[in-house]
């Protein structure tokens, strides 16, 4: 039995939950319409909010979507309801990225689809220092099992293999901090000052920067550029971080867009198990150090996104756009 359209308000609701995923420099590159008719979402790329140098195909930007996507699944199945997803239903229509029918209930895998909403509103990127405190190893594989149950690979380097992924992005870090370019996307997207910081509906407010990095081998972004910022301090990180990298075998839109899902299926779970959780994106800003983040056994995998867990404080909370300027309603 197809259940009746939801309502303006559960509709806007849902659209709020999915707008709470990461995306790069917060930059929220989606665009949501519902159809009250048949009860189906559209989830389309706002290509204008590309990165136009540190993402010029677009794969961050389809990361973002597809986190968005995730939670808006999560939403779904938590208001009892089954999402039924396809993406890139129109090959005429690059900016359309997946449609979710809502259906009736679903089975188990709804279920465990809507336990994960509490985690929706509590992640949040954290820039700090976390301890050198170890992930069990059972919390590990689940982490990596629901990567896999999206269809993504994450692996956590170790030894040799995470000091080369700490290499690339400290190389990687470096060369933003010259780069003209990189510059200009962090301009573009950092918001100072107690008036646009506290304001803002999008980008990276300056409270949600971090300390500078000052000794430890976590990788992080210094989101001022190197230039001074005031209260911004400088602190250790941790010396031997948890970093996890997730590959897709393949390497075009619905590639980035899977890899998207299992990333916020990955955080989610992260969150509502007590880690926190940030992103290392330098590497995979640079195509030359991109490429050698696959696999180094197999040589295979596209690396997708680097993230870093462990335990430590939460991230603050960082503004969203209101509702009403990334959905539409249609008959």
């Amino acid at each position: 039995m197809t259940p009746p359209p939801l309502d303006d308000a559960s509709v806007a609701q849902l659209v709020k939950d999915a707008a709470a995923a990461p995306s790069m420099h917060n930059a929220q590159p989606w665009r949501f319409r519902y159809s009250r008719g048949s009860g189906t979402f559209r989830l389309y790329a706002d290509f204008e909010r590309t990165m136009t140098h540190s993402d010029p195909q677009g794969r961050a930007l389809h990361l973002g979507c597809g986190a968005a996507l995730f939670n808006l699944r999560v939403a779904v199945a938590n208001a009892g309801l089954h999402p039924e997803v396809a993406l890139l239903p129109d090959a005429s229509d690059a900016s359309l990225l997946a449609t979710v029918r809502t259906t009736a209930p679903g089975d188990e895998q709804d279920t465990e689809l809507g336990l994960l909403h509490p985690a929706i509103s509590e992640r949040h990127t954290s820039r700090y220092p976390f301890a050198e405190t170890d992930i069990p190893e059972d919390l590990r594989s689940a982490l990596v099992d629901a990567a896999h149950r999206e269809g993504a690979t994450l692996a956590f380097p170790s030894a040799w293999h995470l000091r080369w992924v700490q290499e690339l992005a400290e190389e990687a870090e470096a060369r933003n901090l010259t780069d003209d370019g990189s510059g200009e996307d962090l301009a573009r997207w950092t918001r100072t000052g107690p008036g646009e910081a506290g304001t803002a509906p999008d980008g990276v407010p300056d409270y949600a920067f971090g300390p500078r990095k000052h000794g430890g081998r976590a990788p992080v972004r210094d989101f001022s550029g190197g230039k001074p910022a005031a209260g911004l301090g400088a602190t250790p990180f941790e010396s031997n971080p948890h970093l996890a990298v997730l590959t897709t075998a393949e390497d075009g839109p619905r590639d980035w867009l899977v890899a998207g899902q299992a990333m916020e299926r990955v955080l989610l779970l992260a969150t509502a198990k007590g880690l926190a959780s940030s992103f290392s994106t330098q590497a995979l800003e640079w195509p030359d150090l991109r490429w050698p983040l696959r696999d180094p056994v197999t040589g295979t995998g596209q690396a997708q996104m680097i993230l870093r867990l462990g335990y430590g404080p939460k991230g603050p909370v960082t503004h969203r756009r209101p509702v009403g300027d990334v959905l539409g309603f249609e008959p």
